[in-house]
């Protein structure tokens, strides 16, 4: 995850992307560096591409993960898949903290 984080920190996505995928087990905190590097970074659909791989691999988001991938719908001016996120928080009944709320804003 350090490297990974490394690699997304400093704008070299293709590397963070590279070790990402070579890596045997990967958890929330591999998936949200990704996330959040991919939509600092301008890429935000790459956000949300990997937020929905996120899913369909069974690992549950966090808040965490909540703010990066509302941001980047919002980059994205994605309004319809912010409110398929904003609708699946709902659904799981997560408690908001102030920072998920200023990213739904």
């Amino acid at each position: 995850n350090a490297l990974v984080n490394m690699y997304a920190r400093c704008g070299s996505m293709e590397n963070a992307h590279q070790v990402f995928k070579n890596m045997s087990e990967r958890d929330v905190i591999s998936w949200n560096v990704m996330i959040a590097g991919y939509t600092v970074h301008g890429h935000g659909e790459e956000a949300l591409h990997l937020f929905y791989q996120m899913h369909q691999e069974r690992v549950k988001p966090d808040q965490v993960t909540f703010v990066s991938v509302l941001n980047a719908c919002g980059h994205l001016a994605a309004l319809k898949q912010g409110k398929q996120i904003h609708a699946h928080i709902l659904r799981r009944g997560i408690e908001l903290e102030v920072f998920v709320k200023n990213a739904l804003i």
